[in-house]
C-alpha cells in the first residue's frame, strides 16, 4: 500500500483505530428515519455488506436517540450519532450505545452542555467528532448580504473554527477527538484540511460536503481527497453523493484503491471501444460489475484480481497482458486469455459467465 504515514494521534471508534499506520476507514450515512428501526437496520446491513466500516445516523430528537439501543442489537458496524444544537441528545445517544458522537461544540448548548457530553463520552470510552462545514461558519453569519469569500480566506476561517472547537474539548481534558472540515468545493476543502493538519494532531474525517450526483460528486471528491490522502492526511473518508449510500461506499473504496491505500474487489480494465470493437464492452462491464458488487462473497473472491474486458484484438490481450485474465472481441465471438496468452475461444454470450467462473476458481489467490 502506498501513501505517507498518517501522523495523527490514535483514536478508537468501535473496533477500529484511526490514525498512524492504520488503514483509512470508509464511512457512510443512512438516509432513513432513525426512528424507523426496521428501515434503518435494513440499510445498515446493506452498507455493511458493501464493506462500509463506520456508519452515521441522524439523531434529531430523543426518540431517535433511544432508537439507537434497538438498532445496535441488529448491526455490527460502529454507529456515529449526528447531533445538532441540543447537548441532551448527545448524552442520550451515548447512553443508548452510540460508538461516536458528532457535534459542533460551538452550537451544542454552551460550556455546560459540552461538559455534559464530554463526561458521558469519557465514561463510556467514546470519541467525539467535531464537524465544521463551510456553509455554517459563524464568520458567515456575521457578514450581511450575499458574500462569496475567496477559498483561502474561507479555508482559514474553517481551520480556525475547528481549532477553537477542539480547544473547548481539550480544556475539559478530553483528547479522543476526530475533526472534519468540509466545503462544497475541492479547493476550499483541501486547503482547510491542510491548514488544520499543520496546527493539530487530531485525526481527520475527509469529505466534500454536498458534492452532488455521481459524476460531478465523485470527480470533485477525488480531486480534493486524493491530494490529502497522498500526504498522509485523513483517517476516514465519506464520498457524499446524492446517490444511494451503498454507491457512496463503492466510490470511496475505488478512490482508496486507485491510490493503493485499500483493496476492494477486482481492478477491471476495459477499453473505451471504437469501430473495431467486436463486442458490447460497456454492457459486459456493467453486467460483470453488477454481479461482483452485489454479492459480498463474490467481491471478496475477486479482490486483488486484475480483469480485462477488451473490444478487439488490438487492445486485448496485448495491451491487457498485465491482467490476470480477461476477454477480447474477435469476429467470430471472442477469446479468453490469461497473463497475455490466449487460452481458448469463447462465445460472445458467455463472456460474463466465463469471467465469473474464473473468479470463483481463482479466488483471491493471484
Amino acid at each position: 500500500m502506498s501513501g505517507k504515514k498518517n501522523n495523527a494521534r490514535l483514536v478508537r471508534v468501535g473496533p477500529y483505530k484511526l490514525g498512524g499506520a492504520n488503514p483509512v476507514r470508509v464511512q457512510a450515512m443512512c438516509d432513513t428515519d432513525t426512528r424507523d428501526v426496521r428501515a434503518t437496520v435494513r440499510q445498515l446491513r446493506l452498507l455493511e455488506d458493501a464493506g462500509c466500516e463506520i456508519n452515521r445516523v441522524a439523531v434529531p430528537d430523543l426518540e431517535a436517540a433511544e432508537a439507537l439501543r434497538r438498532i445496535k442489537k441488529h448491526v455490527k458496524s460502529p454507529l456515529v450519532a449526528d447531533i445538532h444544537f441540543d447537548w441532551r441528545l448527545a448524552v442520550a445517544a451515548a447512553v443508548s450505545g452510540a460508538d461516536k458522537i458528532r457535534i459542533n461544540p460551538g452550537n451544542i448548548g454552551g460550556r455546560e452542555g459540552v461538559r455534559a457530553i464530554v463526561h458521558s463520552c469519557r465514561e463510556r470510552g467514546l470519541p467525539i467528532r467535531v464537524g465544521v462545514n463551510a456553509g455554517s461558519l459563524r464568520l458567515l453569519k456575521k457578514i450581511k448580504g450575499k458574500v462569496s469569500l475567496p477559498p483561502r480566506r474561507l479555508a482559514q476561517a474553517m481551520a480556525d473554527e475547528a481549532l477553537e472547537q477542539v480547544r473547548l474539548l481539550e480544556d475539559e481534558d478530553f483528547a479522543d477527538i476526530v475533526v472534519s472540515l468540509k466545503a462544497d468545493d475541492a479547493e476550499t476543502t483541501e486547503l482547510a484540511c491542510r491548514l488544520f493538519a499543520s496546527k493539530s494532531s487530531c485525526p481527520q474525517h475527509l469529505g466534500v460536503t454536498e458534492a452532488g450526483s455521481l459524476m460531478p460528486g465523485a470527480v470533485k471528491s477525488a480531486v480534493a481527497l486524493s491530494a490529502l490522502l497522498k500526504d498522509g492526511i485523513g483517517a476516514t473518508i465519506r464520498v457524499s453523493l446524492s446517490e444511494k449510500p451503498e454507491l457512496q461506499v463503492r466510490c470511496a473504496y475505488e478512490l482508496l484503491k486507485a491510490l493503493g491505500l485499500r483493496e476492494y474487489g477486482p481492478e477491471i480494465i476495459s477499453c473505451p471501444t471504437c469501430a473495431r470493437a467486436c463486442a458490447d464492452v460497456r454492457g459486459i462491464v456493467h453486467k460483470l460489475e453488477a454481479a461482483i458488487y452485489s454479492d459480498s462473497a463474490q467481491r471478496k473472491k475477486a479482490q486483488g484480481l486484475k480483469i480485462a474486458v477488451m473490444g478487439c484484438s488490438v487492445n486485448g490481450p496485448g495491451e491487457a497482458r498485465g491482467a490476470h485474465f480477461g476477454v477480447a472481441g474477435a469476429p467470430a465471438g471472442g477469446v479468453f486469455f490469461e497473463n497475455g496468452q490466449v487460452v481458448r475461444r469463447i462465445k460472445g454470450a458467455d463472456w460474463v459467465k466465463v469471467l465469473l467462473k474464473t473468479i470463483r476458481q481463482r479466488g483471491n489467490r493471484s
